[in-house]
């Protein structure tokens, strides 16, 4: 059973990732995991908590004037769920995300989201050095192919499986959907 004190933390589930601007994704099923386990907190009663991230370049998907500054469809916030807008990577960085999870007595973070080794990463490790409990759903986070510093491009799914395996044991435990909704 999940402690009351726990939030699940969504991670900028925006329709910029949907973009072929990011080119190759893993995890197709990330949006599908993410609504089953928004629609069991919800359900339980535990907090949601979502962050939107608003990009200062212009050309980006997700800058606030283009469509994909929007939320996905299966994660979309209700009127009664929390909201924090970010144009960094880490979700404490500019937001009032930490005071309000200290205000609420709120100490564990169960967390999912776009994209596995950027914004969650970022996020899951700050939570941890901020004295957070974290849970970063495996299942319910996707990442794309990236250039390396070598010119070779690392595939969506190497990144994403390196992104978890950092955060693993350090900074979150990582779970899938199936075992974090068992707990609920």
């Amino acid at each position: 059973m999940l402690p009351a004190t726990t939030a699940l933390l969504l991670i900028d589930c925006q329709m910029a990732w949907d973009d072929p601007y990011w080119g190759a994704r893993n995890n197709p099923g990330a949006e599908g995991q993410i609504a089953r386990l928004l629609a069991a907190f919800r359900q339980a009663g535990h907090p949601v908590i979502h962050v939107k991230h608003n990009a200062k370049d212009p050309h980006s998907p997700l800058h606030p004037a283009e469509p994909g500054n929007a939320f996905k469809p299966e994660a979309m916030p209700l009127s009664t769920e929390m909201v924090f807008e970010k144009s960094v990577h880490a979700a404490f960085i500019g937001t009032g995300l930490e005071a309000h999870l200290r205000e609420q007595e709120i100490d564990r973070l169960v967390i999912a989201g776009f994209i596995t080794n950027w914004c969650v990463s970022s996020t899951a490790r700050m939570a941890n050095n901020l004295g957070f409990k974290a849970v970063v759903v495996h299942d319910a986070c996707a990442t794309f192919a990236f250039e390396d510093p070598f010119g070779e491009m690392v595939p969506a799914d190497t990144l994403h499986r390196v992104g978890l395996t950092e955060l693993h044991g350090a900074f979150a435990m990582v779970l899938g959907t199936d075992d974090l909704l068992a707990m609920v």
